[in-house]
């Protein structure tokens, strides 16, 4: 909430944010745009000639009544056509804008939406840890439907609205200057005063009611997304009652919105009246004095009601405008999101073909931390062979896999695969070659066909079967009543732990990628997944550059090479045999007590049946 209350505690700024932001996009259609204006500004322009017709017509029918002249006659005729003319063109030019504003905004829509989620798969691995999913699509969809609102109420309801008073005023001040004097400071007066409520009074409190907004859709996914667990936990109701905190914060602070709108259209009411009272009482002297004529009383009069519907509907416009950029903001702060990791600019895509991985003096610390986790380390991973990372909780295993995939920048040296520095190609062209099995494998809401081609979207249904065959996972899917096309729910939740990682494991197959990290895959299993795993994963790694993260030691005695970590440094180094010799070696310590505390939950076994 700082950061927000930094970035959005000038008003202004935020409107010249949204506005600026809007403006860009406006500059991808400009001849629509131009065309939505121009279309706006004819049919204001008729509309504030009208009453000058409609004088023309009244004095017209007057002349005539009184003298009976034809020249009268066919004036009264002229001023008929001209305002019939006027209205048509009016419809038609609004028409027009109405037209054009839907190709224009659609496509803004359609743009925004990209590039949001463009942007947000891109942003890094923290932001996504620190962000509700639910949160976000909010942020966007909303963003989306304010953009609506704001290209009408700007282009088809805010400029038209302008001109026309403008409009009026320079009429009114050719024929009477105390008239146009009356008009104009009064204008200017109620336009000063609705933007002020709208950008000082009503803007604040609709900013914080946005914010409570968008928390409730972030406790509402978070919720709904972990109903398992709270069904498991009987939470229930502890679950609504925490909504319901929630829910009566945005309560507050939409009402207090509300209330205020309520409170700025009540001034503008009263402002119009007072407005009214001027310009009539100022059309009334002048016809007593013989200044004006009943068509010129009609002209005023024609032209205040127009104008009085126009100043009304500005208040609602500036409202608009303002409800419109309170709900933009947060979609605009997210477009100015830092990415986090992003691309050198021309950087070209990473070729791997034997996957040497190398640790040059590398060094990182994660954000301001002043204390790095790894430093100055310096390790290679060679060509086809199979490492393990073994260690405590937090000794940096799962990082130092996240660098390689480059989720995290280091701070000092550099990582480089096949002497290429990671930092300096495409993030999409090293990711895409490198195969990961996670410990919770996330399955798409998709059928379990495309989940296994996820990683290879062109593979042929055979390509499949054959990754789903190595990796042991064909069995079961052949046995679901729906084979390859069960859609497994979100996340995989219709499929049981170990399915879900054989399902992870036929993905990578299918990716065929020349480097393969296993970050600690069999680590929540029961012994039976875990055996039919270990297959796959023996199958899988051979030919293959590979990183093995393990809880489990018994899942790592046949790798090549093991490293010990403790506390971002490599602390020892060998295969198992040699590490399990070293009798005060951190190894050791670590197998002795997992074999000891699986001999225990034998012996328990045993006792209890």
């Amino acid at each position: 909430m700082t950061d927000q209350k930094t970035r959005t505690g000038s008003g202004g700024r935020t409107f010249r944010d949204v506005l600026g932001f809007t403006w860009r996009h406006w500059t991808r259609q400009p001849v629509r745009v131009l065309a939505v204006a121009l279309a706006a500004l004819f049919g204001a322009l008729a509309d504030v000639f009208t009453p000058h017709y409609a004088g023309e017509l009244v004095d017209a029918l007057a002349r005539n009544a009184a003298n009976g002249a034809a020249p009268t006659w066919h004036a009264a005729i002229a001023a008929f056509w001209m305002l019939t003319a006027l209205g048509l063109a009016g419809t038609l030019m609004r028409q027009l804008a109405f037209q054009n504003i839907i190709v224009l905004t659609l496509r803004m829509m359609s743009e925004i939406a990209t590039q949001a989620f463009h942007r947000v798969q891109r942003f890094s691995t923290d932001w996504h840890a620190n962000s509700f999913a639910g949160s976000t699509v909010r942020k966007i969809t909303r963003g989306m439907w304010a953009l609506d609102l704001l290209n009408d109420t700007l282009l088809v309801a805010l400029f038209p609205s302008l001109v026309m008073l403008v409009g009026s005023t320079v009429l009114l001040a050719l024929q009477w200057h105390v008239m146009g004097l009356v008009v104009g400071l009064g204008s200017l007066l109620y336009l000063a005063v609705t933007v002020s409520l709208s950008l000082f009074y009503v803007a604040p409190s609709a900013r914080l009611a946005n914010a409570w907004d968008t928390k409730m859709g972030g406790a509402l996914a978070d919720a709904i997304s972990c109903n398992a667990v709270v069904k498991a936990f009987g939470a229930e109701t502890r679950e609504e009652a925490r909504l319901a905190r929630v829910v009566s914060k945005w309560d507050k602070r939409t009402r207090r919105t509300w209330r205020r709108g309520t409170f700025n259209g009540g001034v503008q009411g009263v402002l119009l009246v007072a407005m009214q009272a001027a310009i009539l009482g100022a059309a009334l002297m002048l016809w007593a004095r013989g200044l004006a004529s009943v068509g010129d009383i009609t002209f005023a009069l024609t032209l205040f009601f127009l104008l009085k519907g126009y100043l009304r509907d500005v208040g609602m416009h500036v409202r608009n405008l303002q409800r419109s950029v309170n709900d933009m903001e947060e979609l605009v702060m997210l477009d100015a999101q830092p990415l986090g990791i992003d691309d050198k600019p021309g950087a070209p895509p990473i070729v791997i073909d034997r996957g040497d991985i190398r640790f040059e003096n590398m060094t990182f610390r994660y954000g301001a931390d002043q204390r790095p986790l790894y430093e100055n380390l310096s390790l290679r991973i060679a060509p086809g062979e199979r490492v393990g990372l073994v260690g405590h909780s937090g000794s940096g295993k799962t990082t130092l896999i996240k660098l390689i995939q480059r989720l995290y920048d280091v701070s000092g040296g550099r990582i480089t695969i096949d002497g290429q520095d990671i930092a300096r190609v495409l993030q999409a062209s090293l990711r895409s070659q490198i195969a990961i099995v996670q410990q919770e494998p996330v399955l798409f809401h998709r059928s379990l066909a495309e989940n296994i081609a996820y990683a290879r979207p062109g593979a042929t249904r055979a390509e499949i079967e054959r990754a789903a065959r190595q990796a042991s996972a064909h069995d079961f899917i052949a046995a679901l009543p729906h084979g390859y096309d069960t859609l497994v729910g979100e996340r995989g939740v219709k499929l049981s732990g170990g399915e879900r990682q054989r399902v992870a494991i036929a993905r990578a197959f299918l990716a065929n990628a020349p480097i393969l990290i296993f970050d600690e895959a069999t680590s929540s299993l029961d012994s039976e997944s875990e055996v039919l795993i270990q297959q796959a994963m023996e199958r899988l790694m051979v030919g293959r550059t590979t990183v093995v993260v393990a809880h489990r030691l018994s899942t790592v005695r046949a790798l090549d090479r093991l490293l010990v970590l403790e506390r971002g440094r490599v602390v020892e180094e060998g295969s198992h045999d040699a590490l399990i010799r070293r009798e005060s070696g951190l190894y050791r310590r670590l197998f002795e007590r997992q074999a000891l505390e699986l001999t225990k939950g034998l012996a328990d076994d045993v006792v209890l049946r």
